[in-house]
């Protein structure tokens, strides 16, 4: 008689080890994904959100610079006239 091999033998341990393997490797991989997705603002497609608040656009920074005294009022009209009338 064989006592707590089973049928299989060594095959059903082998068997066993890698089912859990995969099983834990795919909740750690769901884990790593959704964690991933909430912090950088991953889609979850390949894409990514929209800018948020820390992004500034080009006139956003040209009127800034303007207010700061950088340029002066003819440079910044000819850069945002520039801005936009992009190809």
């Amino acid at each position: 008689m064989m006592y707590g091999y089973g049928g299989w033998g060594v095959w059903s341990w082998a068997v066993m080890g890698i089912m859990m393997l995969l099983f834990w490797g795919s909740v750690a991989l769901l884990v790593f994904v959704l964690l991933r997705r909430t912090r950088t603002g991953w889609d979850g497609w390949g894409g990514h959100y929209p800018p948020g608040p820390g992004h500034d656009d080009p006139e956003r920074i040209l009127s800034q610079r303007f207010a700061r005294g950088e340029i002066d009022e003819t440079e910044y009209k000819a850069r945002l006239e520039a801005l936009r009338h992009r190809p």
